[in-house]
Protein backbone atom coordinates (compact mmCIF):
# COMPACT_ATOMS: atom_id res chain seq x y z
CA UNK A 1 0.00 0.00 0.00
CA UNK A 2 1.27 3.33 -0.63
CA UNK A 3 2.19 6.55 1.89
CA UNK A 4 -1.44 7.81 0.57
CA UNK A 5 -3.53 5.10 0.94
CA UNK A 6 -1.94 4.44 4.32
CA UNK A 7 -2.92 7.81 5.92
CA UNK A 8 -6.74 7.94 4.14
CA UNK A 9 -8.77 4.53 4.73
CA UNK A 10 -11.74 6.01 3.35
CA UNK A 11 -11.98 8.93 1.29
CA UNK A 12 -9.78 9.75 -1.37
CA UNK A 13 -9.03 12.30 -3.55
CA UNK A 14 -8.06 12.61 -7.12
CA UNK A 15 -5.10 14.36 -6.48
CA UNK A 16 -4.01 11.58 -4.79
CA UNK A 17 -4.89 9.11 -6.75
CA UNK A 18 -2.83 10.59 -9.66
CA UNK A 19 0.28 10.77 -7.96
CA UNK A 20 -0.10 7.28 -6.18
CA UNK A 21 -0.46 5.98 -10.10
CA UNK A 22 2.36 7.88 -10.65
CA UNK A 23 4.72 6.12 -8.07
CA UNK A 24 2.36 3.30 -6.78
CA UNK A 25 5.47 1.76 -4.95
CA UNK A 26 3.41 -1.72 -6.12
CA UNK A 27 0.36 -2.02 -8.52
CA UNK A 28 -1.38 -5.01 -10.17
CA UNK A 29 -3.63 -5.33 -12.39
CA UNK A 30 -6.58 -7.44 -13.36
CA UNK A 31 -5.88 -9.75 -16.29
CA UNK A 32 -8.29 -11.63 -18.71
CA UNK A 33 -7.57 -15.52 -19.62
CA UNK A 34 -9.32 -14.77 -22.45
CA UNK A 35 -7.31 -12.43 -24.08
CA UNK A 36 -4.09 -12.00 -22.20
CA UNK A 37 -4.60 -8.35 -22.09
CA UNK A 38 -5.96 -6.34 -18.92
CA UNK A 39 -9.48 -7.46 -18.03
CA UNK A 40 -12.22 -4.90 -19.05
CA UNK A 41 -15.04 -4.20 -17.18
CA UNK A 42 -18.04 -1.36 -18.15
CA UNK A 43 -19.06 0.30 -14.98
CA UNK A 44 -23.13 -0.11 -15.19
CA UNK A 45 -23.38 3.52 -13.68
CA UNK A 46 -21.36 5.63 -15.77
CA UNK A 47 -20.98 3.22 -18.56
CA UNK A 48 -17.17 3.73 -18.37
CA UNK A 49 -14.77 0.87 -20.05
CA UNK A 50 -12.65 -0.22 -17.27
CA UNK A 51 -8.99 -1.60 -16.35
CA UNK A 52 -8.97 -2.54 -12.59
CA UNK A 53 -5.62 -1.72 -10.57
CA UNK A 54 -4.88 -2.67 -7.34
CA UNK A 55 -2.12 -1.39 -4.68
CA UNK A 56 -1.73 -4.31 -2.55
CA UNK A 57 -1.50 -8.21 -3.94
CA UNK A 58 -4.50 -9.57 -1.67
CA UNK A 59 -6.58 -6.86 -3.15
CA UNK A 60 -6.00 -7.90 -7.12
CA UNK A 61 -6.60 -11.60 -5.84
CA UNK A 62 -9.66 -11.13 -4.14
CA UNK A 63 -11.15 -9.33 -7.23
CA UNK A 64 -9.86 -11.78 -9.55
CA UNK A 65 -11.52 -14.60 -7.44
CA UNK A 66 -14.75 -12.94 -7.78
CA UNK A 67 -15.03 -12.87 -11.45
CA UNK A 68 -13.58 -16.04 -11.48
CA UNK A 69 -16.81 -17.25 -9.64
CA UNK A 70 -18.77 -15.34 -12.04
CA UNK A 71 -17.05 -17.52 -14.70
CA UNK A 72 -14.57 -14.76 -16.18
CA UNK A 73 -11.32 -16.55 -16.59
CA UNK A 74 -8.99 -13.76 -14.74
CA UNK A 75 -5.30 -13.65 -12.55
CA UNK A 76 -3.27 -11.16 -11.49
CA UNK A 77 -0.41 -9.52 -12.96
CA UNK A 78 2.02 -7.04 -11.54
CA UNK A 79 3.03 -3.28 -13.53
CA UNK A 80 6.82 -2.90 -12.81
CA UNK A 81 7.39 1.01 -11.89
CA UNK A 82 9.76 1.34 -15.12
CA UNK A 83 6.72 0.21 -17.46
CA UNK A 84 4.23 2.36 -15.98
CA UNK A 85 3.76 5.01 -18.77
CA UNK A 86 4.07 2.36 -22.10
CA UNK A 87 0.60 0.42 -19.60
CA UNK A 88 -1.09 3.53 -19.20
CA UNK A 89 -0.41 4.24 -22.54
CA UNK A 90 -1.41 1.13 -23.64
CA UNK A 91 -4.79 1.18 -22.25
CA UNK A 92 -5.49 4.24 -25.05
CA UNK A 93 -5.50 1.62 -27.85
CA UNK A 94 -7.85 -0.86 -26.20
CA UNK A 95 -10.18 1.59 -26.17
CA UNK A 96 -9.93 1.65 -22.35
CA UNK A 97 -11.11 5.44 -20.71
CA UNK A 98 -11.16 5.03 -17.04
CA UNK A 99 -9.28 3.37 -14.20
CA UNK A 100 -10.86 1.57 -11.36
CA UNK A 101 -8.85 1.89 -8.55
CA UNK A 102 -8.95 -0.63 -5.79
CA UNK A 103 -12.52 -1.82 -6.94
CA UNK A 104 -14.07 -3.81 -3.31
CA UNK A 105 -12.20 -2.29 -1.04
CA UNK A 106 -12.79 0.63 1.67
CA UNK A 107 -10.52 2.99 -0.33
CA UNK A 108 -11.55 2.27 -3.78
CA UNK A 109 -11.86 5.37 -6.72
CA UNK A 110 -11.95 5.71 -10.33
CA UNK A 111 -9.82 8.16 -12.42
CA UNK A 112 -10.12 9.20 -16.05
CA UNK A 113 -7.50 7.82 -18.13
CA UNK A 114 -7.06 11.40 -19.64
CA UNK A 115 -6.85 12.70 -16.42
CA UNK A 116 -3.23 10.76 -15.74
CA UNK A 117 -2.14 10.22 -19.26
CA UNK A 118 -2.29 13.32 -22.19
CA UNK A 119 -1.69 11.84 -25.84
CA UNK A 120 -1.29 14.20 -28.41
CA UNK A 121 -4.37 14.55 -30.29
CA UNK A 122 -4.61 13.88 -34.66
CA UNK A 123 -4.12 17.68 -35.08
CA UNK A 124 -1.22 18.07 -33.21
CA UNK A 125 1.12 15.54 -34.89
CA UNK A 126 3.54 16.46 -37.36
CA UNK A 127 2.37 17.45 -40.85
CA UNK A 128 2.07 13.95 -42.77
CA UNK A 129 2.16 11.89 -39.96
CA UNK A 130 -0.54 9.51 -38.95
CA UNK A 131 -1.15 6.74 -35.94
CA UNK A 132 -3.26 3.42 -37.26
CA UNK A 133 -5.69 2.32 -34.22
CA UNK A 134 -8.48 1.02 -33.66
CA UNK A 135 -9.67 1.32 -30.06
CA UNK A 136 -13.81 0.47 -31.02
CA UNK A 137 -12.38 -2.86 -32.54
CA UNK A 138 -9.75 -3.08 -30.04
CA UNK A 139 -12.34 -2.88 -27.34
CA UNK A 140 -15.48 -5.20 -28.58
CA UNK A 141 -12.87 -7.64 -29.36
CA UNK A 142 -11.77 -7.75 -26.14
CA UNK A 143 -15.38 -7.73 -24.45
CA UNK A 144 -16.46 -10.37 -27.18
CA UNK A 145 -13.70 -12.76 -26.08
CA UNK A 146 -14.35 -12.42 -22.40
CA UNK A 147 -17.69 -13.23 -22.66
CA UNK A 148 -17.01 -16.24 -25.22
CA UNK A 149 -14.86 -17.96 -23.19
CA UNK A 150 -17.25 -17.17 -19.69
CA UNK A 151 -20.07 -19.64 -22.40
CA UNK A 152 -17.57 -21.81 -23.60
CA UNK A 153 -19.68 -25.18 -24.27
CA UNK A 154 -23.09 -23.29 -23.39
CA UNK A 155 -25.39 -21.78 -26.58
CA UNK A 156 -24.45 -18.43 -27.36
CA UNK A 157 -26.38 -15.88 -25.63
CA UNK A 158 -28.28 -12.42 -27.61
CA UNK A 159 -25.76 -10.35 -25.88
CA UNK A 160 -22.80 -12.40 -27.48
CA UNK A 161 -24.71 -12.27 -30.80
CA UNK A 162 -25.27 -8.88 -30.60
CA UNK A 163 -21.06 -8.20 -29.55
CA UNK A 164 -19.99 -10.65 -32.11
CA UNK A 165 -22.78 -7.86 -34.88
CA UNK A 166 -20.40 -5.09 -33.16
CA UNK A 167 -17.30 -6.71 -33.42
CA UNK A 168 -17.82 -6.96 -37.53
CA UNK A 169 -19.19 -3.98 -38.02
CA UNK A 170 -16.08 -1.85 -36.64
CA UNK A 171 -13.63 -4.47 -38.20
CA UNK A 172 -15.06 -3.72 -41.34
CA UNK A 173 -14.96 -0.04 -41.06
CA UNK A 174 -11.38 -0.03 -39.80
CA UNK A 175 -7.45 0.18 -41.49
CA UNK A 176 -5.84 -2.32 -39.74
CA UNK A 177 -1.51 -2.99 -39.79
CA UNK A 178 -0.18 -6.27 -41.75
CA UNK A 179 3.03 -7.65 -41.30
CA UNK A 180 5.18 -7.97 -44.49
CA UNK A 181 8.36 -9.63 -44.67
CA UNK A 182 11.31 -9.17 -47.08
CA UNK A 183 10.78 -10.91 -50.34
CA UNK A 184 7.07 -9.32 -50.20
CA UNK A 185 5.00 -12.13 -48.88
CA UNK A 186 2.49 -12.06 -45.73
CA UNK A 187 3.20 -14.59 -42.79
CA UNK A 188 0.47 -17.02 -41.68
CA UNK A 189 -0.34 -18.81 -38.39
CA UNK A 190 -1.44 -21.83 -37.98
CA UNK A 191 -4.01 -22.88 -35.25
CA UNK A 192 -4.38 -25.81 -33.15
CA UNK A 193 -6.84 -27.35 -35.43
CA UNK A 194 -4.33 -27.26 -38.21
CA UNK A 195 -6.53 -24.28 -40.37
CA UNK A 196 -4.66 -21.20 -41.16
CA UNK A 197 -4.98 -17.77 -40.82
CA UNK A 198 -3.32 -14.39 -42.04
CA UNK A 199 -2.84 -12.15 -39.19
CA UNK A 200 -4.09 -8.45 -38.47
CA UNK A 201 -2.99 -5.56 -36.10
CA UNK A 202 -4.87 -2.97 -34.62
CA UNK A 203 -2.03 -0.61 -33.95
CA UNK A 204 1.51 -0.61 -33.99
CA UNK A 205 2.35 -2.18 -30.02
CA UNK A 206 0.30 -5.27 -31.42
CA UNK A 207 2.35 -6.29 -34.29
CA UNK A 208 5.85 -5.27 -32.94
CA UNK A 209 4.48 -8.17 -30.58
CA UNK A 210 4.92 -10.37 -33.53
CA UNK A 211 7.88 -8.46 -35.79
CA UNK A 212 9.97 -8.75 -32.25
CA UNK A 213 13.02 -7.24 -33.95
CA UNK A 214 12.49 -9.22 -37.39
CA UNK A 215 13.14 -6.93 -40.80
CA UNK A 216 9.77 -6.77 -41.73
CA UNK A 217 7.45 -3.72 -43.17
CA UNK A 218 4.25 -3.08 -41.83
CA UNK A 219 1.49 -1.69 -44.16
CA UNK A 220 -1.98 -0.14 -43.28
CA UNK A 221 -4.83 -2.21 -44.95
CA UNK A 222 -8.50 -1.24 -45.03
CA UNK A 223 -10.11 -4.02 -43.99
CA UNK A 224 -12.39 -4.24 -46.88
CA UNK A 225 -9.27 -4.70 -49.22
CA UNK A 226 -7.56 -7.50 -46.75
CA UNK A 227 -9.61 -10.14 -48.93
CA UNK A 228 -8.03 -9.26 -52.28
CA UNK A 229 -4.52 -9.99 -50.55
CA UNK A 230 -5.74 -12.75 -48.95
CA UNK A 231 -3.49 -16.23 -49.54
CA UNK A 232 -5.73 -18.76 -51.17
CA UNK A 233 -4.96 -21.23 -47.80
CA UNK A 234 -6.25 -18.55 -45.50
CA UNK A 235 -9.79 -18.96 -43.84
CA UNK A 236 -9.40 -15.89 -42.72
CA UNK A 237 -8.20 -13.43 -40.38
CA UNK A 238 -6.71 -13.61 -37.13
CA UNK A 239 -6.77 -10.35 -35.44
CA UNK A 240 -4.07 -9.43 -32.89
CA UNK A 241 -2.78 -12.82 -32.52
CA UNK A 242 -0.51 -12.02 -29.23
CA UNK A 243 -3.42 -10.62 -27.65
CA UNK A 244 -6.91 -10.61 -27.98
CA UNK A 245 -6.84 -13.58 -30.98
CA UNK A 246 -10.09 -12.82 -32.68
CA UNK A 247 -10.25 -15.75 -35.35
CA UNK A 248 -12.80 -14.13 -38.30
CA UNK A 249 -13.14 -16.32 -41.43
CA UNK A 250 -13.55 -14.00 -44.64
CA UNK A 251 -14.89 -14.47 -47.76
CA UNK A 252 -13.51 -14.02 -51.03
CA UNK A 253 -17.04 -12.35 -52.68
CA UNK A 254 -16.53 -9.64 -55.94
CA UNK A 255 -17.92 -7.30 -53.65
CA UNK A 256 -17.52 -6.07 -50.20
CA UNK A 257 -17.07 -9.54 -48.11
CA UNK A 258 -18.43 -9.62 -44.27
CA UNK A 259 -16.18 -11.43 -42.57
CA UNK A 260 -18.01 -14.40 -39.66
CA UNK A 261 -16.73 -14.11 -36.09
Amino acid sequence: MTRYMEEKKTTVTKQETIAALKKPGELYVVMSGATKMPFVWCDEDTFDDEVLLYYQLKDARAKAKELLEQKYLTAVAKVEEKDLLKFYTSLYTMGVNCLSVNSGTDIQTSLQLEELVVRKKPEQLPQGQKIVENPALHLTALYFMQEMRRQAGQQPSEQLKEMQEELIAHYQKSTLLVAVEEDGKIPLLKQKDGTIYQPVYTDPSEVQKFIKGKKMKVAAIPALKIPGMLAQEAKGVVINPYGVNVQLQVARPKKNPAPVA
